[in-house]
């Protein structure tokens, strides 16, 4: 019996359980602030949203003026949802008169010194998360570091894993086999995703500005000189004009299991690469202009559609908390902003991706190789520039395979996937999203990105102008309806807390930064 079906059967034994119904989800999402014109707002991180250091909830991504909103994990996406929304009405009513761009490609950017980097204070921490910013702008340009997305975390409950590994691995640890079953999920991910780029991916086209003195493969819209596309592009943020990177293409990192993983990654991280010593440690002055001269300088610089991730604890570094702990959950990364919701991401969207990933998680998921990884990569590439086209076709493991069978197929997993949360739910919403959604692959015309272009079309104006529209709408949405008091102080309080926090790291820093730096790297250094 094929594994999917025959954990669905032992799920389905005891419905009474309703295992199904603890998932554990958060959202990390991010979105520029421009000024009223639609240009790159210059202004520092509002002194009113707390410091981007230490808030939990409110911080920065890359450029200071890329806001990022992180929510609590939840049981309820509902929850996750009223959280996200909160967070966009308290930020609103503190930036004055600019705008939360809602698009993932950006909006009309003068060049890489007009994009702020990162701030986040004097304390070794800050200055390294500063550091860190410098140097991918030296490494890739800061234009990149303008490109909005959504993070979704992901978890299963313990009470399922503990059933599986019951039934599977009996005499494993509960953590060896969660770790084991998440790398699974992750493998099974990595060869799925495209159908994420398909339904949701909203970034077809962009501001001729964002590619001006850089090679691209995009043509003009129609008679519309500002504005840039391909027809049949579902995700440009995640082609080669987003998060991707030439240097990163020989890293082959093994998601086979968690020590294989951990290997290929740290020697990203301990090994020197040629083009980045050449750009230096430091300038003339003794600054640093990057962390290190290696591939990567921390592990959030490798840009993967998904990551293994684990809490960590106070300076230390994520691969040590994943190997000393094992996985905690999962973290997708390769979500578009859905300019046509205020949040830029909507409850159907994740009840879809819980029943993705879940389908990732009970399937078989067999180890990949040096051949599917670069089938991954080539399908990766295909959906971004050619997605809604009808004709197109994937590569499955050695055939070719048409993208709309395929996604028919996963859809039929799903299903019965669906079928199973919705008993544990007592209720029927998880088979209708599947309903909603496979309406987009027999009308393309439905998804965000087709969506976009047509209203381009519709209404003559500029990738620009559209998005523009989108922000001002999104804006008057959440300074319409009031932050109720509660929730408001709650939010004031939380800034005013984390300004302090800051001041404490700040008054506690004694040791030198480069020495904080040596202790930071030494960590490496641990035996698999």
């Amino acid at each position: 019996m094929p594994l999917l079906k025959s954990r669905l059967t032992l799920l389905a034994n005891d419905p009474s359980s309703r295992l199904l119904s603890g998932l554990v989800r958060g959202i990390e999402k991010e979105s520029l602030r421009v000024t009223p014109a639609g240009t790159l707002a210059q202004t520092p991180h509002p002194v009113a949203l707390g410091s981007a250091l230490t808030h939990p909830q409110i911080t920065t991504d890359y450029s200071e003026a890329l806001l990022e909103f992180i929510t609590p994990p939840s049981g309820k996406a509902d929850q996750v949802l009223e959280t996200l929304e909160n967070i966009h009405r308290f930020t609103y009513r503190q930036i004055g008169n600019e705008l939360l761009w809602a698009n993932s490609m950006p909006c009309q950017l003068s060049g890489d010194s007009d994009i702020p980097v990162g701030q986040y204070g004097s304390s070794n921490i800050g200055r390294m998360k500063t550091i860190y910013r410098l140097g991918l702008g030296h490494r890739y340009g800061r234009l990149m570091q303008t490109i909005a997305g959504i993070h979704y975390n992901f978890s299963a409950p313990y009470t399922l894993w503990e059933l599986l590994r019951k039934h599977e691995q009996p005499d494993q640890s509960l953590q060896t086999f969660k770790t084991d079953n998440y790398f699974s999920l992750i493998r099974n991910f990595r060869r799925h995703f495209w159908l994420l780029l398909y339904l949701f991916g909203a970034s077809p086209g962009v501001c001729r500005s964002f590619v001006r003195g850089r090679q691209h493969h995009l043509e003009s819209f129609g008679k519309d000189e500002h504005s840039l596309h391909t027809p049949w592009a579902t995700s440009l943020r995640m082609g080669d004009l987003g998060y991707q990177s030439k240097a990163q293409e020989q890293l082959v990192v093994c998601y086979n299991d968690l020590k294989n993983y951990v290997s290929t990654l740290r020697q990203a991280l301990v090994k020197p690469y040629p083009e980045y010593e050449a750009v230096g440690l430091r300038d003339d002055n003794g600054d640093y202009r990057q962390l290190s001269t290696h591939l990567l300088q921390i592990e959030n610089e490798f840009y993967s559609t998904i990551r293994p991730k684990r809490t960590t604890r106070s300076g230390e570094i994520p691969l040590w908390a994943l190997w000393e702990r094992g996985v905690e959950y999962i973290e997708v990364r390769c979500i578009d902003l859905n300019p046509y919701l205020p949040l830029g991401i909507d409850k159907l969207q994740m009840d879809f991706l819980d029943i993705f990933l879940l389908t990732c998680l009970l399937s078989s998921s067999p180890a990949s190789d040096d051949q599917e990884y670069r089938n991954i990569l080539e399908n990766q590439r295909r959906t971004v520039y050619q997605g809604r086209d009808p004709n197109l076709t994937l590569r499955d493991v050695h055939n070719e395979r048409p993208l709309r069978d395929w996604a028919s197929a996963l859809f039929a997993d799903m299903r019965s996937v669906a079928e199973l949360m919705d008993l544990h739910h007592q209720s029927d919403h998880y088979q209708q999203t599947l309903n909603t959604l496979q309406l987009r692959l027999d009308d393309p015309s439905l998804t965000p990105s087709a969506r976009i272009l047509n209203e381009m079309s519709e209404t003559g104006k500029t990738y620009f102008r559209v998005s523009m529209d989108h922000a001002t709408r999104h804006r008057e949405y959440f300074l319409d309806t009031p932050l109720a008091p509660d929730i408001d102080e709650e939010f004031r309080e939380q800034s005013i807390k984390s300004l302090q926090q800051q001041r404490e790291i700040e008054a506690a820093n004694t040791q030198p930064f480069d020495q904080f730096l040596a202790d930071y790297y030494r960590q490496y250094d641990f035996k698999l």
